[in-house]
């Protein structure tokens, strides 16, 4: 154990956050994520306990009020802190300002490749009434096209999904058993841990172009979308990084809120 991820390192950097930010007071709403497509609605019970909702479901029966398994959040309601971890996946927050509404994103690739993106646009549109015209889209530090190497399964996952899939790839001028570069990182596979065969990457998947598909798909206009341009695995002295740093690291947490009080 490295002194950044002590438990009580961890809990003093995220109490250091929430004051620069400004939000100590709020609750803060997580999911167990899995890469999947499975997007929550966070409410708060009278008693002040978070609740969760599978999206377009009212039905009390399918509250729960323990962090579910899923990759996605929203809520209108104000003083709850939506937050998603990453190392390399790609955070995405929404935020409708009209509707005073939100949504916090984790995309990686399967999430991607089940259009969570998509999805969540349109549980707000289902559950909020949002216009997607009207939402604004940040896109954070993730793992980017120059560093995410794929193997071809992943690359034919995304063709059968999408018909314009060539726009989220880079393909690698690489020939059959040639030695990956000695700066490479270990490439993605659609393989569980310790399973998958041994495939030579054969392209880099840009995850901001499958998400800047997806939003404009769901109707979230192009000039609303904004990017950081920055690699996480490029810098990870600034970023953890799962990939570069091989598993072993800690996470980024991305975060978005609405402030009691006035509606501005």
């Amino acid at each position: 154990m490295t002194e950044w991820d002590r438990r009580g390192q961890v809990e003093l950097n995220r109490r250091r956050f929430l004051k620069q930010i400004g939000a100590r007071d709020f609750d803060l709403a997580s999911v167990r994520q899995v890469h999947s497509s499975h997007v929550f609605a966070v409410l708060q019970s009278a008693a002040g306990q978070l609740q969760y909702q599978p999206s377009g479901i009212e039905t009390a029966k399918c509250t729960a009020t323990s962090p579910p398994a899923g990759d996605g959040l929203m809520t209108a309601e104000a003083g709850i802190l939506l937050t998603i971890r990453i190392a390399d996946c790609l955070p995405v927050l929404l935020v409708d300002t009209r509707r005073r509404v939100i949504a916090a994103v984790h995309a990686g690739w399967r999430g991607a490749l089940d259009r969570i993106i998509e999805k969540a646009v349109g549980d707000l549109r289902q559950v909020f009434g949002c216009d997607p015209s009207h939402m604004i889209a940040a896109l954070g530090p993730s793992i980017r096209a120059c560093c995410y190497e794929v193997g071809e399964e992943v690359v034919e996952a995304f063709h059968g999904r999408f018909a314009h899939a060539d726009r989220f790839f880079q393909m690698l001028a690489q020939r059959p058993g040639m030695a990956p570069h000695h700066d490479s990182i270990p490439f993605l596979s659609a393989y569980p841990p310790g399973h998958a065969p041994e495939h030579l990457p054969i392209a880099r998947l840009d995850l901001v172009a499958v998400a800047g598909f997806q939003l404009a798909s769901a109707g979230v206009k192009p000039a609303h979308v904004l990017v950081a341009d920055l690699c996480t695995a490029c810098r990870t002295d600034l970023f953890f990084s799962h990939r570069r740093e091989g598993g072993r690291t800690g996470r980024q947490m991305a975060v978005v809120g609405i402030r009691p009080g006035k509606r501005d």
